[in-house]
């Protein structure tokens, strides 16, 4: 079975989950956990810099990993090289993660219209000295990155900023083959994953986008020539995703097509498991309601069955709500494709005079930047 090094970490099969706000939870990553045999890397929510180093309670939270999580992977965003070097060297010191990525993905308006997320890489220095200040401060836990191709087709950074990430000591690098223009619309442009493991061969190369199925892993691999692939919206109602990568890398044909009773009871769990890790039964339902339509694509149960489940309070009324549908339905034709977002090109938002000089960093990056919401 081919792997992937990070650092001294080996991972089995070459596959990452994909940080999400709001998704990748220690409850969502002990199902995708389960399902791949704990096999796989399996990475927290995006945690900003600032928050980490002032221990937001909410923060501090969201960095708690399960006794069987191993490698720990915690993913930072920040856009003040002082303040990351800080928060990489807090998990450093306080042993709290095994690896660390960066964001540099995020396409949302707050944060690029600040200099941050996928806007920040056009700013070589500013990704050097970020960079630096991460790798520096690491004290040998491996540091990545995960980026977009560019701000938009006129203005592609991925090529220099592998460089960059080669030359400050990165571990390995991640590419989302759209820009942030494109936000998570069209086609992932897979050509632009092979053009950046040509660019930086001295270290791994993960690609990502439009991995919907086991099969779309190889086969960008195969296309590509990329070490590894992560995983994002395509394990959106989907952890069981997870086992099919490893049985694809195994080269077993065996593939996961559960019946909605079997989907049913996987619901059930993540909705248990929310209560637990937030403490509170409520909370966690109320937190799960965004999963509903993931899970239950394709299936015939009714629009007014789907409303009802997305409203659902308590473990009590989703069991009573889930022994309703129709549960002896087989995996439908149309359960597989995009989930999640799939907005299309939109106008990056960014700050005055941003694109004037990629070289020039006067034009202010602040700590407004950092925002908890994710993307990349």
């Amino acid at each position: 079975m081919p792997h992937l090094q990070i650092g001294p970490h080996t991972v089995t099969p070459p596959v990452v989950l994909a940080p999400m706000a709001g998704i990748t939870n220690a409850p969502f990553r002990t199902l995708c956990r389960e399902f791949a045999g704990g096999r796989g890397l399996f990475v927290c929510e995006m945690i900003t810099t600032r928050a980490l180093v002032e221990r937001n309670d909410k923060t501090m939270q969201l960095i708690r990993f399960g006794p069987g999580e191993q490698p720990r992977s915690i993913q930072l965003y920040g856009v003040d090289p002082g303040t990351v070097g800080k928060a990489v060297r807090m998990i450093a010191d306080e042993d709290l993660a095994d690896h660390i990525d960066l964001n540099f993905g995020c396409p949302v308006p707050k944060v690029t219209r600040k200099g941050g997320g996928s806007a920040l890489p056009y700013k070589r220095h500013l990704l050097r000295s970020i960079l630096r200040e991460a790798v520096g401060n690491a004290d040998g836990l491996p540091v990545t990155i995960k980026m977009r191709k560019g701000i938009d087709d006129d203005h592609l950074t991925y090529l220099d900023a592998g460089r960059i990430a080669v030359e400050e000591g990165v571990t390995a690098v991640a590419l989302h083959g759209r820009t942030a223009s494109q936000h998570y619309g069209g086609t992932a442009d897979w050509e632009a994953i092979a053009r950046l493991k040509e660019a930086v061969p001295e270290i791994p190369v993960l690609g990502n986008g439009d991995i919907w199925s086991a099969d779309d892993a190889v086969r960008m691999m195969r296309e590509t020539g990329c070490d590894g692939v992560v995983v994002g919206r395509g394990c959106l109602g989907r952890p069981w995703l997870f086992g099919d990568l490893v049985n694809v890398f195994a080269g077993s044909p065996e593939r996961t097509r559960p019946t909605l009773r079997q989907v049913a009871v996987v619901m059930r769990r993540h909705a248990e498991l929310l209560g637990e890790w937030l403490e509170d039964e409520a909370r966690g339902v109320i937190d799960f309601r965004k999963h509903v339509a993931w899970y239950t694509k394709g299936f015939a149960i009714g629009s007014q069955a789907r409303r009802d489940l997305a409203m659902a309070s308590s473990l009590a009324a989703l069991d009573e709500l889930l022994a309703g549908l129709d549960l002896d339905q087989p995996w439908p034709a149309g359960a597989e494709g995009p989930r999640g977002r799939t907005a299309g090109a939109k106008r990056v938002v960014l700050p005055d005079n941003w694109l004037a000089d990629p070289w020039d960093v006067t034009a202010a990056v602040t700590a407004e930047a950092e925002s908890d919401t994710s993307g990349g």
